[in-house]
């Protein structure tokens, strides 16, 4: 990709994201990278107004983050209008110049959220200027300065590697049913084994996380270090302590993570190598690992902590085994966090692929009356975990088939989560009638086949637009005379 000279009009290059705290800093860092090469002008998007919800994101307002200064100079509002920008990307560019682009289109500027975008001028005549350069060039607020400092300032004894397990949503909270951010975390479970390694490679280690009683025993177990034994603790903002174990991470030998952007983050502080838990262990060899962990110690970890294990050793080894054992794995982690019902989804696919067609429509109608019963309204969640996407992709595309393969072997609640596949992910909503006409003539009398069938028939809801959303909710209307 070519960038030439800027163009004389101020092109703007923007991080707009909105999600945690690493991924805005990583799409500010991309941005400000690119700006600061090619001498464009360089902003950014952040709310100025409280978020209620932290639990597990770290997103404080713009002033408790950046000076004033900054935010005079770079802010661009809480959102920018989107038709003003183009999307940076190779596509886009064509391999013209990002100036000379934007004043044909008339655009703006350009939003550049892409983590990967920097890939695409690697091999650019003008040298880029370094993320790392950039990331510490922002000038934060003072009270962030002052967590840095005081991470700066505490003294490791040993070569120190840091090991950041996350934990959060994703083992703990509502992120746990999607699976595909499963690859963000180090297990628990595993990590006694990278530490037993690390220390072999003459390295002490920092571990990070969100679950503290989870440390706690790690730290007891293995000898490992937490950051609040450099005083972590003493910051009772989140933020706060955010900036204080990413600087503290920035000054060890190396960084082991999953694809946190957090870690990144701590990375690009430092210029630290960043490295996966691959690394050291490759997925077949931590399945094992995990798997025998939890065979001798299961009762020493926090349920999600023990279920996401087995969680994990089943990803890492689901196109290598057995449909058995991938129920056997399943069923522990069901066990464990029952109120997941990915569990349940992969227990019947499991059972479907080796054709036992009653025994996973006996587990998929278990959770699909419990489900009713809670709340009788039409997607039930394990149909939206399959109909659903996250980040355009649907986490459950593979287990699509061997559905549609129990729906036609007569199983009715394989034909209405079928049918839900079908007019969601397939948009094939001749099919999704005739599968949800299958599951209702298979037991009349069923209530929740019956208003699965009353759904289909109502199409799928549209995103946007008053006349499209006024139409789909009188083919509701019909959808209650036809059934």
């Amino acid at each position: 990709m070519s960038v030439s000279a800027p163009d004389p009009l101020p092109t703007l290059i923007a991080a707009t994201r909105n999600d945690g705290l690493g991924g805005r800093l990583l799409a500010m860092a991309n941005a400000k990278t690119l700006a600061d090469t090619f001498g464009y002008r360089f902003g950014f998007t952040w709310n100025r107004k409280v978020v209620a919800d932290k639990a597990f994101h770290v997103v404080d307002i713009a002033d408790r983050i950046f000076s004033p200064d900054f935010i005079e100079r770079h802010w661009l509002g809480e959102r920018v209008k989107a038709s003003k920008f183009g999307i940076l990307d190779e596509a886009a560019l064509g391999g013209r110049s990002l100036g000379e682009v934007a004043q044909e289109k008339k655009l703006r500027g350009w939003i550049c959220d892409d983590f990967r975008i920097l890939g695409h001028f690697r091999g650019d005549r003008a040298r880029l200027v370094g993320q790392s350069e950039t990331l510490r060039s922002f000038d934060f607020s003072a009270a962030v300065k002052g967590a840095i400092d005081a991470a700066n300032q505490s003294r490791f004894l040993q070569p120190m590697a840091a090991l950041h397990l996350r934990s959060g949503d994703i083992v703990h909270g509502k992120h746990r049913a999607t699976l595909i951010f499963a690859g963000k975390v180090i297990p628990s479970t595993l990590a006694p084994a990278v530490i037993s390694r690390l220390s072999s490679m003459g390295m002490a280690t920092l571990l990070i996380g969100q679950h503290r009683p989870t440390l706690d025993y790690l730290k007891a177990e293995t000898g490992a270090v937490l950051t609040s034994d450099f005083g972590a603790d003493a910051f009772e903002d989140e933020t706060l302590r955010a900036f204080f174990e990413m600087a503290l991470m920035a000054r060890c030998w190396q960084i082991y993570s999953g694809s946190s952007i957090y870690a990144e983050i701590a990375s690009l502080m430092g210029d630290v190598p960043l490295m996966r838990a691959a690394a050291l262990f490759d997925a077949p060899r931590a399945a094992e690992i995990i798997l025998d962990e939890l065979k001798h110690r299961q009762a020493d970890y926090h349920p999600r902590e023990a279920a996401f294990g087995y969680q994990a050793a089943f990803l890492a080894t689901e196109d290598k085994i057995a449909p058995g054992q991938a129920r056997e794995v399943l069923n522990k982690a069901y066990a464990l966090d029952p109120e997941n019902d990915a569990y349940a989804l992969k227990i019947a696919s499991a059972c479907f692929r080796e054709r036992d067609y009653a025994s996973g429509e006996a587990v998929l109608k278990a959770v699909m009356i419990r489900q009713f019963r809670d709340r009788p309204k039409i997607p039930l969640t394990i149909m939206r975990l399959l109909g659903d996407t996250v980040f355009g992709r649907y986490p459950f595309a593979g287990d699509f088939e061997v559905f549609l393969a129990a729906a036609e072997a007569g199983y009715p609640y394989a034909a209405a989560c079928s049918a839900w596949i079908l007019q969601q992910a397939r948009a094939d909503q001749g099919r999704a009638l005739a599968m949800a006409d299958r599951a209702v003539k298979a037991d009349p009398s069923d209530k929740i086949l019956r208003k699965v069938k009353r759904r289909i028939l109502q199409g799928r809801k549209p995103s946007s637009g008053l006349v499209a959303k006024a139409r789909w909710r009188i083919a509701w209307l019909r959808g209650l005379g036809a059934a």
